[in-house]
């Protein structure tokens, strides 16, 4: 099984149907993994297990959702890496200190599905449509995990075409998470461009929570860009941080391969691309 199906594996063996329900402390102390609150220092969380139990100790916080995730992401070790022990830096895609990042990444995914389980999940996104940072909130509070947590659930669930990205004080580029089926051949600019809400928020404190339309060359460097037309919705995020959801248009979805940006060196037909 993926780490996503154990997860959700578990929570349908313990019967549980609803958000309010998701106790993951109940859970895990029903999986043999006591949780213990601690103001640690240099990571979120850490797990020791002997035998057939096991300890997580994670950093309090001000924020429930990340202690959550913490707790799923710790659970997902115990679940399908049991035998280790870890420090982990989790719900943060660009500081993770484990050596294994394949196994942070299995232990992120199970604590997404674990928190926010498919059958429950997705049809609230169905039901909202195209949820910008507004809505995002509101599945937050549902399912009491954190904004960053959900949006990257949203961008994993791969129904609609967005993707979440994550640019900081000097307005560069940290890090991205885009749909699985979002076209490659849309190259995400590195620098805010100053048509962008994001450049707003950034120069005049202003946020745009709600989805609203923008020109692609605004986000994408894509030489026909200018011929599209997509959605962006901006917010704060942790400090020195800011969060954009972005949302493709349907045309964006089927342009033509665009051999002109990125890291190529071979176009659609297998000839090398030259770079000027």
């Amino acid at each position: 099984m993926t780490p996503g199906q154990r997860a959700e594996t578990r929570i349908a063996g313990l019967g549980i149907t609803e958000p309010r329900d998701l106790d993951v402390d109940l859970i895990a102390m029903d999986a043999e993994m006591e949780v213990v609150y601690e103001n640690l220092q240099g990571c979120e969380a850490t797990l020791v297990g002997v035998g057939n139990r096991a300890m997580a100790t994670v950093r309090r916080s001000t924020v429930r959702g990340r202690e959550r995730f913490s707790i799923g992401h710790e659970l997902g070790h115990w679940d399908m890496h049991r035998g280790r022990a870890f420090r982990c830096r989790v719900d943060d895609p660009d500081q993770n200190w484990a050596s294994d990042v394949q196994l942070e990444k299995e232990a992120d995914t199970y604590a997404s599905h674990l928190l926010m389980p498919t059958s429950m999940f997705n049809p609230r996104v169905k039901a909202i449509g195209s949820p910008g940072f507004r809505e995002i909130e509101g599945l937050s509070e549902v399912f009491a995990t954190s904004v960053l947590a959900t949006c990257m659930r949203l961008a994993d669930i791969n129904t609609l075409p967005v993707i979440l990205a994550c640019y900081n004080t000097s307005g560069a580029l940290r890090w991205k998470k885009a749909a699985a089926d979002v076209p490659a051949r849309w190259w995400l600019r590195q620098q805010l461009d100053d048509d962008s809400f994001a450049y707003e928020l950034l120069h005049n404190g202003k946020s745009h929570p709600a989805l609203g339309k923008q020109p692609a060359e605004a986000w994408f460097e894509n030489h026909d860009a200018d011929q599209y037309e997509m959605s962006e919705c901006c917010m704060p995020g942790r400090a020195g941080e800011i969060m954009v959801l972005l949302y493709l248009g349907s045309k964006m979805l089927d342009a033509r391969y665009d051999a002109h940006v990125g890291h190529r060196k071979f176009n659609e037909y297998g000839s090398r691309v030259t770079r000027k």
